[in-house]
Protein backbone atom coordinates (compact mmCIF):
# COMPACT_ATOMS: atom_id res chain seq x y z
CA UNK A 1 0.00 0.00 0.00
CA UNK A 2 1.60 3.25 -1.17
CA UNK A 3 1.86 6.20 1.20
CA UNK A 4 -0.35 9.22 0.38
CA UNK A 5 2.66 11.41 -0.44
CA UNK A 6 4.76 8.71 -2.13
CA UNK A 7 7.40 8.43 0.61
CA UNK A 8 9.13 5.21 1.55
CA UNK A 9 8.19 3.63 4.92
CA UNK A 10 11.33 4.98 6.64
CA UNK A 11 11.27 8.51 5.16
CA UNK A 12 10.48 11.68 7.08
CA UNK A 13 8.37 14.35 5.48
CA UNK A 14 10.34 17.47 4.41
CA UNK A 15 11.46 19.19 7.64
CA UNK A 16 12.11 22.93 7.94
CA UNK A 17 13.17 24.85 11.06
CA UNK A 18 13.02 28.64 10.63
CA UNK A 19 14.61 30.51 13.54
CA UNK A 20 13.68 34.05 14.50
CA UNK A 21 10.26 33.75 12.87
CA UNK A 22 8.66 36.02 15.49
CA UNK A 23 10.23 39.34 16.53
CA UNK A 24 9.46 39.65 20.23
CA UNK A 25 10.23 36.32 21.99
CA UNK A 26 13.71 35.43 23.24
CA UNK A 27 13.53 32.38 20.97
CA UNK A 28 11.15 31.53 18.14
CA UNK A 29 10.99 28.82 15.50
CA UNK A 30 8.50 27.93 12.80
CA UNK A 31 8.77 24.15 12.44
CA UNK A 32 7.31 22.36 9.44
CA UNK A 33 6.87 18.61 9.11
CA UNK A 34 5.35 18.44 5.64
CA UNK A 35 1.92 20.08 5.87
CA UNK A 36 2.11 20.42 9.67
CA UNK A 37 3.28 23.86 10.79
CA UNK A 38 3.82 24.86 14.42
CA UNK A 39 5.07 28.18 15.76
CA UNK A 40 7.23 27.62 18.87
CA UNK A 41 8.16 30.64 20.98
CA UNK A 42 10.33 30.77 24.11
CA UNK A 43 9.67 33.50 26.68
CA UNK A 44 12.15 34.21 29.48
CA UNK A 45 11.15 35.49 32.92
CA UNK A 46 13.57 36.33 35.72
CA UNK A 47 12.68 34.26 38.77
CA UNK A 48 10.82 30.99 39.23
CA UNK A 49 7.41 29.91 40.54
CA UNK A 50 6.87 30.40 44.29
CA UNK A 51 7.24 26.71 45.05
CA UNK A 52 10.70 26.75 43.43
CA UNK A 53 12.14 29.92 45.02
CA UNK A 54 15.42 29.53 46.87
CA UNK A 55 16.16 26.15 45.28
CA UNK A 56 18.78 27.48 42.87
CA UNK A 57 16.96 25.64 40.09
CA UNK A 58 15.30 27.14 37.04
CA UNK A 59 12.03 26.05 35.45
CA UNK A 60 10.94 25.14 31.92
CA UNK A 61 7.32 24.50 30.99
CA UNK A 62 5.17 24.47 27.87
CA UNK A 63 1.73 25.35 26.59
CA UNK A 64 0.21 23.87 23.42
CA UNK A 65 -2.74 25.16 21.43
CA UNK A 66 -4.27 24.75 18.01
CA UNK A 67 -5.68 27.61 15.93
CA UNK A 68 -9.40 27.24 15.20
CA UNK A 69 -8.87 26.51 11.50
CA UNK A 70 -5.64 24.52 11.75
CA UNK A 71 -7.66 21.50 10.58
CA UNK A 72 -10.13 20.97 7.75
CA UNK A 73 -13.04 22.06 9.94
CA UNK A 74 -13.13 24.89 12.47
CA UNK A 75 -12.82 24.14 16.18
CA UNK A 76 -13.91 26.58 18.89
CA UNK A 77 -11.13 28.27 20.83
CA UNK A 78 -10.69 26.68 24.25
CA UNK A 79 -10.67 30.17 25.79
CA UNK A 80 -14.23 30.62 24.51
CA UNK A 81 -15.25 27.23 25.89
CA UNK A 82 -13.94 28.34 29.28
CA UNK A 83 -11.74 25.30 29.86
CA UNK A 84 -8.64 23.66 28.47
CA UNK A 85 -9.31 20.20 27.03
CA UNK A 86 -7.70 17.03 28.31
CA UNK A 87 -5.82 16.46 25.04
CA UNK A 88 -4.32 19.96 25.22
CA UNK A 89 -3.22 19.42 28.84
CA UNK A 90 -1.66 16.07 27.94
CA UNK A 91 0.31 17.48 25.00
CA UNK A 92 1.44 20.56 26.96
CA UNK A 93 2.79 18.32 29.72
CA UNK A 94 4.51 16.04 27.21
CA UNK A 95 6.30 18.98 25.60
CA UNK A 96 7.36 20.35 28.99
CA UNK A 97 8.71 16.99 30.18
CA UNK A 98 10.58 16.48 26.92
CA UNK A 99 12.23 19.91 27.00
CA UNK A 100 13.25 19.56 30.65
CA UNK A 101 15.18 16.43 29.64
CA UNK A 102 17.42 18.66 27.50
CA UNK A 103 18.35 21.25 30.10
CA UNK A 104 20.34 21.40 33.35
CA UNK A 105 17.97 23.38 35.59
CA UNK A 106 20.71 24.15 38.12
CA UNK A 107 22.94 25.65 35.43
CA UNK A 108 19.93 27.63 34.17
CA UNK A 109 19.69 29.35 37.54
CA UNK A 110 16.49 30.81 38.90
CA UNK A 111 15.08 31.76 35.53
CA UNK A 112 11.85 30.52 33.94
CA UNK A 113 11.29 29.75 30.26
CA UNK A 114 7.84 29.09 28.83
CA UNK A 115 7.54 27.37 25.45
CA UNK A 116 4.33 28.25 23.60
CA UNK A 117 3.59 25.85 20.76
CA UNK A 118 0.76 27.02 18.51
CA UNK A 119 -0.38 24.80 15.66
CA UNK A 120 -0.96 26.93 12.55
CA UNK A 121 -1.75 23.99 10.29
CA UNK A 122 -2.26 20.36 11.27
CA UNK A 123 -1.50 17.33 9.11
CA UNK A 124 -0.53 14.78 11.76
CA UNK A 125 2.40 14.82 14.18
CA UNK A 126 1.68 18.22 15.73
CA UNK A 127 3.04 17.26 19.16
CA UNK A 128 6.23 15.73 17.75
CA UNK A 129 6.84 18.75 15.51
CA UNK A 130 6.23 21.00 18.53
CA UNK A 131 8.87 19.21 20.63
CA UNK A 132 11.41 19.28 17.80
CA UNK A 133 10.90 22.98 17.12
CA UNK A 134 10.60 24.00 20.78
CA UNK A 135 14.06 22.57 21.49
CA UNK A 136 15.59 25.03 19.00
CA UNK A 137 13.54 27.93 20.43
CA UNK A 138 14.68 26.95 23.95
CA UNK A 139 18.29 26.85 22.79
CA UNK A 140 17.99 30.41 21.48
CA UNK A 141 16.38 31.60 24.72
CA UNK A 142 19.28 30.14 26.70
CA UNK A 143 21.65 31.95 24.33
CA UNK A 144 19.77 35.18 25.07
CA UNK A 145 20.28 34.63 28.80
CA UNK A 146 23.95 33.78 28.26
CA UNK A 147 24.52 37.04 26.37
CA UNK A 148 23.21 38.89 29.44
CA UNK A 149 25.31 36.78 31.83
CA UNK A 150 22.13 35.64 33.58
CA UNK A 151 22.90 31.91 33.74
CA UNK A 152 24.19 30.13 36.82
CA UNK A 153 26.39 27.82 34.71
CA UNK A 154 28.18 27.77 31.39
CA UNK A 155 25.86 27.91 28.34
CA UNK A 156 27.14 24.58 27.01
CA UNK A 157 26.29 22.94 30.36
CA UNK A 158 22.75 24.35 30.39
CA UNK A 159 21.71 22.70 27.12
CA UNK A 160 23.47 19.42 27.77
CA UNK A 161 21.55 17.26 25.26
CA UNK A 162 19.17 17.71 22.37
CA UNK A 163 15.68 16.24 22.12
CA UNK A 164 13.49 15.57 19.10
CA UNK A 165 10.30 13.60 18.54
CA UNK A 166 8.59 11.71 15.75
CA UNK A 167 5.49 9.60 15.20
CA UNK A 168 5.52 6.01 13.93
CA UNK A 169 2.74 3.58 13.23
CA UNK A 170 1.55 0.45 11.49
CA UNK A 171 -0.76 0.90 8.51
CA UNK A 172 -1.95 -2.12 6.51
CA UNK A 173 0.64 -4.21 8.36
CA UNK A 174 3.54 -1.93 7.42
CA UNK A 175 5.66 0.05 9.92
CA UNK A 176 5.92 3.69 8.84
CA UNK A 177 7.75 6.79 10.04
CA UNK A 178 6.29 10.28 10.55
CA UNK A 179 2.60 9.76 9.87
CA UNK A 180 0.55 12.36 8.05
CA UNK A 181 -3.09 12.79 9.13
CA UNK A 182 -4.47 10.38 6.53
CA UNK A 183 -2.17 7.65 7.87
CA UNK A 184 -2.66 8.59 11.51
CA UNK A 185 -6.42 8.05 11.43
CA UNK A 186 -6.00 4.68 9.68
CA UNK A 187 -3.17 3.37 11.88
CA UNK A 188 -3.54 -0.02 13.53
CA UNK A 189 -0.76 0.99 15.93
CA UNK A 190 0.11 4.61 16.69
CA UNK A 191 3.17 5.75 18.63
CA UNK A 192 4.97 8.99 19.53
CA UNK A 193 8.63 8.70 20.49
CA UNK A 194 10.88 11.35 22.05
CA UNK A 195 14.64 10.74 21.80
CA UNK A 196 17.84 12.52 22.73
CA UNK A 197 20.45 13.32 20.11
CA UNK A 198 22.39 10.28 21.39
CA UNK A 199 19.43 7.99 20.67
CA UNK A 200 18.27 7.47 24.25
CA UNK A 201 14.55 7.54 24.98
CA UNK A 202 12.85 10.38 26.84
CA UNK A 203 9.29 9.14 26.38
CA UNK A 204 7.42 6.50 24.37
CA UNK A 205 3.64 6.69 23.92
CA UNK A 206 2.16 3.77 22.01
CA UNK A 207 -1.33 2.38 21.51
CA UNK A 208 -2.86 -0.51 19.61
CA UNK A 209 -5.69 1.45 17.99
CA UNK A 210 -7.21 -1.57 16.23
CA UNK A 211 -6.13 -4.46 18.41
CA UNK A 212 -2.84 -5.61 19.86
CA UNK A 213 0.69 -5.61 18.48
CA UNK A 214 3.60 -8.02 18.78
CA UNK A 215 7.06 -7.50 20.26
CA UNK A 216 8.73 -7.63 16.84
CA UNK A 217 6.37 -4.89 15.61
CA UNK A 218 7.25 -2.77 18.65
CA UNK A 219 10.96 -3.25 17.97
CA UNK A 220 10.49 -2.27 14.31
CA UNK A 221 8.63 0.89 15.29
CA UNK A 222 11.26 1.89 17.85
CA UNK A 223 14.05 1.33 15.33
CA UNK A 224 12.23 3.56 12.83
CA UNK A 225 11.68 6.24 15.49
CA UNK A 226 15.32 6.28 16.65
CA UNK A 227 16.54 6.66 13.07
CA UNK A 228 13.98 9.41 12.43
CA UNK A 229 14.93 11.30 15.59
CA UNK A 230 18.60 11.08 14.58
CA UNK A 231 17.74 12.81 11.29
CA UNK A 232 15.73 15.44 13.18
CA UNK A 233 18.64 16.02 15.58
CA UNK A 234 20.85 16.67 12.56
CA UNK A 235 18.28 19.15 11.22
CA UNK A 236 18.32 20.89 14.62
CA UNK A 237 22.14 21.07 14.57
CA UNK A 238 22.11 22.60 11.10
CA UNK A 239 19.44 25.12 12.09
CA UNK A 240 21.51 26.17 15.14
CA UNK A 241 24.85 26.28 13.29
Amino acid sequence: MARPDGRGPSQLRPVTLTRGWSTHPEGSVLVEFGGTRVLCTASVTEGVPRWRKGSGLGWVTAEYAMLPRATNTRSDRESVKGRVGGRTHEISRLIGRSLRASIDLKALGENSIVLDCDVLQADGGTRTAAITGAYVALHDAVGWLAARKSLAGKPEKVMHRSVAAVSVGIIAGEARLDLCYEEDVAAEVDMNVVCTGAGDFVEVQGTGEAGVFARDQLDALLDLAVAGCADLAEAQRKALA
